[in-house]
């Protein structure tokens, strides 16, 4: 281990902080990373102590502050930068650089509407988007986030939307959404992420949708096995398309 000495370093205040993850793209040696909702440093060695990250941060939840810690090590930097490349960063988020793809937003208002199920009471052409909320895709999404909390949630598939013609109609109105592919993506990291959503948010129900392909069956074997683990009873309704748009029964 290094010695220690008095430096400047990255300090995050978790009361502040919300998570939302704007601070994650602008730290260009992946020193910060979300952790149980909130912005942590990774290891002291990886924190250079400039703090780029100072103005990306809304809550002003961080500082750069003077304490004892190991000193910066570029190699480490690197090694560590080479092992996380492509991955969730300790599969908890991926590291969207230079965007803001994780900061949480209503694209709505809170008004939702009432959900009616029934395949009949959706005729006609889908013209209006029904996408109340932002980031979707699982990896950015907090499992704090506002619009989880006493909603229902839809768990799709990445396929889906573009399989089914009346997607926003059917499924999306009314529900809160996160979409992920168990096929292409970390599936590790979205079953931790699946089991903090359970555990952490009142959910009010859980409808899944997936294709009818092998492959897709994949997410309802995760989300089932999420929900068992977090231990938490939520209401699941699985519903499959089909390839040729039309929901299997």
């Amino acid at each position: 281990m290094m010695d220690k000495a008095m430096r400047k370093i990255v300090f995050i205040d978790e009361n502040k902080c919300d998570g939302c993850g704007l601070c994650i793209p602008s730290c260009v040696e992946g020193a910060l990373q979300i952790v149980d909702g909130k912005a942590r440093l990774v290891k002291d060695v990886y924190c250079d102590g400039l703090g780029n990250c100072l103005g990306e941060c809304p809550q002003d939840a961080i500082a750069i502050i003077e304490r004892e810690a190991e000193p910066f090590d570029e190699e480490a930097v690197e090694e560590y930068l080479k092992s996380t490349t492509g991955k969730s960063v300790l599969k908890e988020e991926i590291v969207c650089a230079g965007c803001a793809a994780v900061a949480e937003q209503f694209v709505k208002p809170e008004d939702r509407r009432v959900v009616n199920k029934k395949e009949s009471d959706y005729p006609g052409n889908c013209s209006e988007a029904e996408l109340s909320h932002w980031p979707v895709q699982l990896h950015l999404v907090s499992p704090e986030a506002r619009f989880l909390q006493d909603h229902d949630l839809l768990i799709a598939a990445d396929c889906v939307p573009f399989a089914y013609a009346d997607f926003h109609r059917r499924f999306l109105a009314g529900r809160s959404l996160v979409i992920g592919c168990p096929k292409l993506d970390d599936v590790d990291a979205y079953h931790q992420k699946l089991v903090e959503i359970f555990k952490r948010n009142k959910l009010k129900s859980i409808t899944l949708v997936h294709m009818e392909v092998g492959c897709c069956f994949g997410i309802s074997r995760l989300v089932r096995s999420a929900l068992e683990k977090s231990g938490a009873v939520i209401p699941l309704e699985e519903i499959i398309v089909g390839v040729d748009g039309k929901i299997k029964e």
